[in-house]
């Protein structure tokens, strides 16, 4: 028997989630973990983008995380009975730890920068915009329904550590940030 990808089970735009209860496309909770999965492709490119292997491994670690966020966000709270993987404190530890290295080795931040400095940097940016649409969507999600608080403890440590990436990156390339200069 072979498998197939397509399944014509969400042709007509409800689709499942874990624990089998079928919800519109456009449900909230396939929101939130459609931006989580659009995040971590965008992750992904960063990944493939830089050489530093230490970052590399950290990013991996992430992606590994973020389908982790990704398979909660899927499952019905009060009907899946399976085993879902779970984020640990330790998860947003490893962030805050990246976060404190990169900043002991970074010039002090002395007003807003535009995105930019390299492309691998810039994907940063647009990583970590997608992380907060991420946030946002799953503070909504916790209003109407059961999330862990750690996911968006998380996807907020994220978005911080998509910052600081960004800089580390622009910095280790000898390229210059570039401040904001708000007209007055």
């Amino acid at each position: 028997m072979t498998f197939k990808i397509y399944t014509k089970t969400g042709d007509k735009g409800q689709t499942s989630l874990i624990g089998g209860v079928r919800v519109p496309k456009y449900h909230l909770r396939i929101e939130s973990y459609g931006t989580v999965d659009e995040l971590n492709s965008y992750i992904g490119l960063v990944k493939e983008s830089i050489t530093d292997e230490h970052t590399q491994k950290i990013l991996y670690e992430i992606q590994d995380r973020l389908f982790t966020v990704g398979s909660v966000l899927a499952s019905d709270p009060e009907k899946s009975k399976m085993k879902i993987p779970d984020l640990h404190d330790e998860d947003v530890t490893l962030l805050e730890t990246e976060m404190d290295a990169m900043d002991a080795n970074l010039p002090e931040l002395k007003s807003f920068i535009l995105p930019g400095g390299t492309i691998p940097a810039s994907y940063c940016h647009v990583a970590r915009c997608v992380c907060r649409r991420a946030e946002r969507l799953v503070v909504h999600l916790q209003t109407e329904s059961e999330v862990p608080q750690i996911i968006s403890t998380y996807l907020n440590r994220l978005s911080d550590y998509l910052f600081m990436l960004s800089r580390k990156i622009v910095h280790d390339a000898g390229a210059p940030e570039i401040p904001w200069r708000p007209r007055m």
